[in-house]
Formats: C-alpha cells, sequence, structure tokens
C-alpha cells in the first residue's frame, strides 16, 4: 500500500502536490495541447493523493489544481474538460472500492515476527487482498520470503503501479471479496472497521483448516484471535487461524 507522507507537516503535502502540478502544467503548454497539459497536471495531483493518509486530504491534493485554475481563469476550456479530474479520480479510486479502505499504508516493518506466530511451509501461497500499491507486499515478502507472495486490487492504476513496484510476486486487477481464498494459506488486510465482519465470513467460509487470517490494526469482531503482534505506537497485527480461532462464538 502507498507510503505516508506523515513526516511532512499538513498543509505542505498539498502545497508541493499544487506547486508540482503547475509547474507541469506551464511547461507543458509550450509543447503539448492546452488539454493535454491539464490532463498531465492533474494526474500530478491524483497521484500525490495517494500519499495522503485520510479521504479529506486525498481530496485536497487531487483537487486543488484544477479549482486553482478554474479561480485563476488561466486557460479556456470547454465545460466537459473539466470532468477530466473526476475521471481521473475515478480511475485509481473506483466507486465500488469506495466502500473499502482507501490507499492504507503497511508500515514496512510491520509484519516483522509474523513468522513467528503465524509459521508457514516454504513456497505456500500469500495474498494481500487489496493490496494497493505494494507496501503490503513488501513487508509480506520480508515475514515469508520463500512464499509465493500474490496481491489482488481493483484499481487498474494502482495495480499497475504496483506490480512495477513488487515484480517478484503476482499482482492481478480484482475484486478481493470475489478472489477464492481457498487457495492461499495466509490471507493478509488492512482495511476498514466496518469491513471486518464481511472479511471474517469470508474466511470461514473459504479459507482451509489450518490458514492465516492476519489483519492490520482492525480486529474480526466478536472473534478472539490466535495471536497479536504489537507494533510501536500501539498498533496491533491481529492474527487469526481458522481451525480454531476465526469462528462464531457461541452463544
Amino acid at each position: 500500500m502507498a507510503r505516508s507522507a506523515a513526516w511532512l507537516p499538513w498543509p505542505l503535502p498539498a502545497l508541493l502536490a499544487w506547486g508540482g502540478a503547475w509547474l507541469v502544467f506551464v511547461a507543458l503548454l509550450r509543447v503539448a495541447p492546452l488539454l493535454l497539459a491539464v490532463l498531465l497536471a492533474c494526474s500530478v495531483g491524483v497521484v500525490a493523493s495517494l500519499l495522503a493518509r485520510n479521504w479529506w486530504r486525498r481530496s485536497w491534493v487531487a483537487l486543488g489544481f484544477p479549482l486553482s485554475l478554474a479561480l485563476t481563469g488561466a486557460a479556456a476550456l470547454p465545460a466537459w474538460a473539466w470532468l477530466a479530474p473526476l475521471a481521473l479520480l475515478l480511475l485509481v479510486y473506483p466507486l465500488n472500492a469506495w466502500r473499502d479502505a482507501p490507499v492504507f499504508p503497511t508500515p514496512r516493518q510491520a509484519l516483522d515476527g509474523l513468522a513467528g506466530l503465524a509459521p508457514l511451509a516454504p513456497q505456500v501461497r500469500v495474498l494481500d487482498a487489496g493490496c494497493g500499491l505494494g507496501d503490503g507486499l513488501l513487508a509480506l515478502r520480508r515475514a515469508y520470503p520463500q512464499a509465493h507472495i500474490e496481491g489482488v486490487e481493483w484499481s487498474w492504476p494502482l495495480r499497475l503501479l504496483c506490480a512495477l513496484r513488487c515484480p517478484w510476486a503476482r499482482v492481478r486487477r480484482g475484486d478481493m471479496w470475489r478472489t477464492d481464498w481457498s487457495r492461499y494459506q495466509l490471507v493478509y488486510l488492512f482495511q476498514r472497521p466496518e469491513s471486518m465482519a464481511r472479511a471474517g465470513a469470508k474466511a470461514r467460509a473459504e479459507l482451509t483448516p489450518g490458514a492465516w487470517l492476519v489483519s492490520l490494526e482492525f480486529p474480526l469482531p466478536d472473534t478472539p484471535a490466535q495471536a497479536r503482534l504489537r507494533l510501536p505506537g500501539g498498533r496491533v497485527v491481529w492474527i487469526y487461524q481458522t481451525q480454531t480461532q476465526v469462528h462464531t462464538p457461541q452463544t
């Protein structure tokens, strides 16, 4: 998943993205058609928005250039051309993926020590469900260097960038909720709290006995974890094994 820009105080990331977009726009005006210059400048903001932590900051980063362009009147564009920023946002953040987590970055060392708590045989298949830009894949590779690491991501621009960033992993475009989890010995998630009940139900239905479900930060509701991996800053990696722990509690 995308690397965080938390080390830059807000709103500096937005200002840098807007400034970069304006530099691209002014430079391209000399050599490219106006509409192409606008599209490429907007793409700078959209790509930079992947580094922001939450939705409202992503929106400010991505929409800052087109809004400032419209307010300044620096370019006379047809009305339909202002749909370009929205189209770019929809490419990176498809509508059907909005109910799941946006691009949450997995810290590179977040899964160090996971292999000791959730041991796997060599050469098994491990899935990052909703792999974004690949930070989770990098962390999984550190934890399980001998495993076959795979990722599934709905956004095709993110899938493409992730595959370029992680050429050793099998990354495909697809819906994590329609992907068959039974083929994997471990499924890793970094989703939202609202998604975890659905993840638990899918794990119970599809994961084979002894397989693992691992979630960064958010636990399965009403489900005891097999183990926990505590990270600096208070974050927790929740570890579930299907044969003993991923179940519906008896009442």
